[in-house]
């Protein structure tokens, strides 16, 4: 297999004793190999801890945030400490395809791609979605700020190109904060393979009242990008918007029961 340098994998943790043994499988049973896991615990207080430090892996790293933070700070403190050539993301309760990272670096290499994603399956509460997420073949600045078309668990980016980002501390949204940096850096490129599952449950930070997500990506704009009253305002209509665009065209529908996932 040719090794296409060292993979910086940034996983969040705040009490996913339930799911995060199934995230830490997927990536050690990932194909290529040359990757290291850094986790960051948010001060859990299930066993979260406790299930990280079974794995006697050398390629897992734990840090442990002083006080309760949120998502955000722990994703900055991973990719200050990230060493590698790449820079990939799957939470802690999320999994990957064995092939996820080999596929995805194959892909980049071969198109010198700098910022990639790839389609992605939910499971929610326990049943798979009869479909598929898929999105733009190129995701540009302008398709950017209209909506966030991938999941945080399907991308990747080159570090020497795209540098050391640092999000701004939002409690929700500030994945999609994180692309907005990224994309002033290099244009984003799918990869048209489900190689991503998002495990989505009642406590998942993504779970929310739809007033509640139009307020978050309010505040996404106006406090995470610095806009004015009225743009923030603008921008937030507009990505809603585009939201529903996304359900109606952004789709391919399975068979039942197919899942597509071995961890």
């Amino acid at each position: 297999m040719k090794d296409y340098g060292l993979v910086s994998i940034v996983m969040p943790c705040f009490n996913t004793a339930q799911y995060i043994g199934d995230s830490i499988r997927s990536v050690i049973n990932q194909t290529y190999d040359n990757w290291e896991l850094l986790i960051v615990d948010d001060c859990s207080t299930d066993d979260s801890i406790f299930i990280i430090k079974e794995f006697k892996e050398p390629r897992i790293k734990l840090f442990q945030n002083e006080k309760n933070s949120g998502a955000a700070v722990s994703r900055n403190y991973a990719l200050r400490e990230a060493k590698g050539r790449w820079i990939a993301f799957l939470d802690s309760d999320d999994v990957w395809s064995h092939e996820k990272l080999e596929k995805q670096l194959e892909f980049m290499n071969d198109n010198q791609y700098s910022f990639t994603y790839t389609d992605y399956r939910i499971c929610e509460n326990g049943k798979w979605l009869p479909y598929i997420n898929t999105g733009p073949d190129k995701v540009n600045k302008r398709v950017m700020f209209n909506y966030c078309y991938f999941s945080t668990i399907t991308v990747m980016y080159q570090r020497e190109k795209v540098g050391l980002i640092q999000i701004p501390d939002l409690k929700k949204n500030n994945d999609y904060a994180m692309w907005l940096r990224v994309i002033e850096k290099s244009d984003a490129y799918r990869l048209p393979e489900c190689l991503s599952f998002y495990i989505k449950h009642d406590g998942s930070i993504s779970s929310g009242s739809k007033f509640n997500l139009i307020k978050w990506h309010y505040a996404l704009f106006r406090i995470g990008q610095g806009m004015n009253p009225l743009m923030s305002t603008v921008l937030t209509l507009n990505n809603l918007i585009h939201g529903i665009w996304k359900k109606y065209h952004y789709r391919e529908y399975v068979r039942e029961g197919e899942q597509l996932v071995t961890i």
